[in-house]
């Protein structure tokens, strides 16, 4: 390829941000099925073994407009930087409550590794779309992402129970080999981005608002549903994968919760492609509208359906060499609906932040931040699943995301109607 002066080959930044994208998935998605290992080393209940999870969505209600204005001040790639050694402290932090064998200092790493993934999370959109050119390039380079993003979600649940393996003797140490992996990858694309030269468009621009996001009245109700939305992601497999390893309840091997909640996330992945594809001919409403619908169905009918009864589903497990292989494996079929529950909520990120910013003009870039704050809904909500589940049952747990499920589906059909367009947003 022969460039022009006025050209430069972004191949190098482009892989990296690509592989940021995944390490937020790799990063956030290893704290819900630490609860397992949380519950068995420490004693915790559900709603203290998902305390790590809480701390990590806890960190972007601090750190979500902050990390915007960030960016404002030093730029995208000092603020990368930034976040990836905040990302390899944070992980660290995690692998020394494993030596010193801390409960609150695992929480401490979980809550530092959160503002690692919300500072990510920050620049990895807008800086994959510049390096792109924006346009349809700019489009692919961020589904890429997503789809890496989506695979390591998929990934992180089924190794966490293969290194757990026998939930009885769970421990921090067993679960190394991935915090190793993350720490290096995070401290060679340290070294990486600090070498290569990455544009830093409008990442210096002040904007200056006559009045806020807050005024639209879509906007409130999509920031009140991207929150929503995101505990409702998180919950449904996060305490899927503790009722499947309760010897009370699902009564399956650490392994085969991972395997099983990985599953979810597996088609989530598929979702996305899926979505990518019919984008253009189906609206985010609609999309939106019967993507919460479907989901609804799926939690009731998990919700109602009697855990004794049972249904095969293929995984990956541990034969009795400790190999792993392909295999059916029996479950409560309230799992199965709860798995399918990743083909719905797959569309909803992009379908609630395009009819939220819809016709807000120049104060998208604020929004885009408040958005980011509202993330800690992936903490709070499965906090309350889990409170629940420790008063009652799991399954009756599950009434939080089935009631989430319908604000959205309220939100798609009515709350997402502009009723502010006398507000100039030129």
């Amino acid at each position: 390829m022969v460039a022009t002066t006025n050209q430069k080959n972004y191949t190098l930044p482009i892989v990296m941000m690509v592989i940021l994208f995944a390490m937020i998935a790799f990063v956030t998605n290893l704290a819900a099925p630490m609860g397992i290992v949380l519950k068995n080393q420490f004693g915790a209940s559900n709603f203290e073994g998902m305390l790590g999870n809480f701390a990590n969505f806890a960190a972007y209600l601090f750190m979500g407009i902050p990390a915007g204005k960030l960016i404002q001040k030093i730029g995208y790639k000092k603020t990368a930087l930034l976040g990836i050694v905040v990302g390899f402290v944070g992980v660290g932090i995690q692998v020394l409550s494993g030596y010193a064998e801390s409960f609150g200092v695992y929480v401490l790493g979980a809550f530092i590794a959160g503002f690692c993934m919300c500072i990510l999370n920050t620049v990895v959109n807008p800086m994959l779309n510049t390096l792109g050119g924006g346009g349809n390039k700019g489009n692919q380079l961020i589904q890429t992402g997503g789809t890496l993003n989506s695979l390591c979600a998929t990934i992180v649940p089924m190794l966490v129970g293969a290194l757990v393996g026998d939930v009885s003797k769970a421990n921090i140490t067993n679960v190394y080999p991935v915090m190793y992996i993350a720490m290096a990858i995070f401290a060679v694309i340290f070294i990486v981005l600090y070498f290569v030269a990455i544009p830093e468009p409008y990442s210096t621009k002040e904007v200056k608002y006559e009045r806020s996001p807050w005024v639209f009245r879509h906007f409130v109700l999509g920031a009140i549903a991207i929150g929503i939305y995101v505990g409702i992601e998180v919950g449904i497999p996060g305490t899927l994968i503790l009722f499947l390893s309760d010897p009370n309840a699902g009564n399956v091997s650490a392994a085969t919760a991972g395997f099983v909640g990985g599953t979810y996330w597996f088609l989530m992945l598929v979702g996305r492609f899926v979505g990518a594809t019919i984008g253009s001919k189906i609206s985010s409403k609609a999309m939106l509208t019967g993507a919460s619908a479907i989901g609804f169905c799926l939690v009731m009918l998990a919700i109602f359906s009697p855990i004794t009864s049972t249904i095969s589903m293929p995984v990956l497990e541990t034969n009795a060499t400790g190999a792993l292989s392909f295999g059916m494996v029996q479950v409560p079929i309230n799992a199965l609906y709860l798995v399918l529950c990743g083909l719905c909520t797959s569309v909803m990120w992009g379908g609630i932040f395009n009819l939220a910013v819809e016709g807000l003009g120049k104060y998208v870039a604020a929004a885009s931040g408040i958005f980011m704050m509202m993330v800690c809904g992936g903490g709070i909500f499965p906090q309350i699943q889990n409170a629940i589940a420790d008063a009652t049952s799991y399954m009756t747990s599950y009434w939080v995301p089935a009631l989430s499920l319908a604000y959205l589906f309220y939100y798609a059909l009515i709350g997402s109607k502009n009723v502010n367009k006398d507000i100039p947003v030129d």
